[in-house]
């Protein structure tokens, strides 16, 4: 008489046996049947910080001065709205079907107008069309890194770009920065150790301007030796820059990739400059690097939005975007000064970076504080920022936190800085009464996080 398996009762999934075989698939759960069949990449790519605080600091009752936005409200809408409709009608045929996986021939001629003003003299054949700069950094990563392979980044470091290296399972090692970014020296001294140790060495990672969250500017002097020890030691450089031309005091400084087009891949986008809905970034790199990009997009996405890159070139073709720019930069410039003057009017405790230009201030917290530990008290007091321990690979930044002056209000901004100036406050008072918490164990800090006051710029 033959035997049937027993029908699982609902909500519980039938657990693999021996006798399936060794091509059966790994037990699940009550709550996921597939868990034992993911692959480790996915195993081990978690949520980052960012994203788990956006449900509550959108709130309107919230003073956000966590997500980087751009304030879409200075952007011309309605002229976009139109040439849109204009393209649509006219060329729907062409704009709404497939295209090449560099990326239209239009934008990719815009693009190297876009990026003239940092000194990069790019050919449009130079260029690769993405998804946003995001998708760019996940492909070079797919192209240079393998598991194991290590990537040299600031401290701190964009948590995007740590989100992806760490889905490719590369180690981030990170590399100290000051007010003038980062620092050549201990460039080099990383990757001598590393590299006397048998590690590979892959790529270097580095925001140059306006850092992304430190709002540092790496200097002129700065990234001549950055490109030499670069040069010296055979080390790609990749630099993210989508913030080059929101600077507050003149024109943008060269770019990396205008100092030397062999040894840098270049990334932008029009997220900070146009409008992040469309998606739409780029890579300027080396021939022989290009083209491995190009097969790396085709193979992920196919081709990069053929609507967006016509109604940005269109919109770069008939509207004045170098004034658009220009007011952005003002209304930013205004940002930043309500949230500098709000620092120093609520919060002298504490000591921040101030930035020539993007999006960002890093402020660290007085000795004692935790800006991870104080995260949850500062919603309850109707504010949000992100703690600086998301832009760490190694748990460090535990004193420092992210707060971006980009989307609210000069008005906001004053009120969102003095909520979170009462929520410290009221945390030193207790720190007075009671003391600090005894360190974890195996730590110096009572939050568990190595040394997690070090390795950021140095504060004025």
């Amino acid at each position: 008489m033959s035997q049937h398996p027993p029908t699982p009762r609902p909500g519980h999934a039938p657990v693999a046996s021996a006798a399936a075989g060794a091509g059966a698939a790994a037990a699940g759960d009550r709550l996921d049947r597939w868990l034992g069949s993911y692959s480790e990449r996915a195993r081990t790519t978690t949520a980052s910080e960012i994203r788990a605080l956006f449900a509550v600091a959108s709130r309107p009752e919230v003073v956000s001065l966590a997500g980087g936005m751009p304030y879409l409200p200075a952007l011309p809408v309605d002229a976009v709205a139109e040439l849109s409709a204009r393209l649509v009608a006219e060329r729907g045929a062409s704009v709404l079907q497939y295209g090449s996986g560099q990326g239209e021939a239009g934008v990719r001629e815009q693009i190297t107008e876009v990026v003239r003003p940092q000194g990069i003299a790019a050919h449009p054949d130079d260029v690769v069309v993405t998804t946003g700069s995001q998708h760019a950094i996940d492909l070079v990563a797919g192209v240079f890194l393998d598991p194991g392979d290590v990537v040299l980044a600031e401290a701190p470091s964009y948590v995007g770009a740590l989100g992806v290296f760490r889905a490719h399972r590369a180690h981030v090692e990170h590399v100290p920065m000051d007010d003038d970014g980062l620092v050549p020296e201990a460039l080099e001294e990383a990757l001598v150790r590393l590299r006397a140790a048998g590690r590979r060495v892959k790529l270097l990672y580095t925001v140059p301007n306006h850092h992304n969250p430190a709002g540092v500017t790496m200097s002129l002097e700065r990234r001549a030796r950055v490109l030499d020890v670069a040069r010296r030691h055979g080390l790609l450089v990749v630099e993210d820059d989508p913030y080059a031309l929101l600077g507050f005091d003149g024109d943008p400084l060269p770019a990396l990739r205008s100092m030397d087009a062999e040894h840098v891949v270049h990334l932008g986008s029009f997220s900070k400059t146009f409008a992040p809905g469309y998606r739409i970034g780029w890579a300027i790199a080396p021939h022989a690097v290009r083209e491995k990009l190009v097969l790396a997009a085709e193979s992920a996405v196919l081709c990069p939005s053929t609507v967006g890159q016509a109604v940005i070139t269109e919109y770069l073709r008939t509207c004045d975007w170098r004034g658009q720019v220009k007011a952005y930069r003002e209304l930013y410039r205004e940002r930043r000064d309500a949230m500098l003057g709000a620092l120093a009017t609520h919060l002298p405790e504490a000591s921040w970076t101030r930035p020539v230009g993007g999006f960002y201030v890093w402020l660290t917290l007085p000795e004692g504080l935790d800006a991870r530990a104080l995260l949850p008290r500062a919603v309850t007091g109707r504010v949000a920022f992100v703690p600086g321990t998301a832009f760490y690979a190694d748990g460090r930044g535990g004193r420092h936190l992210r707060l971006s002056y980009c989307f609210p209000t000069p008005e906001r901004i004053a009120e969102g800085v003095r909520r979170l100036a009462g929520v410290v406050h009221d945390e030193l008072e207790v720190l007075e009464t009671f003391g600090p918490l005894p360190p974890a164990p195996g730590t110096g800090t009572a939050t568990g996080a190595p040394d997690a006051g070090a390795q950021g710029p140095e504060l004025v």
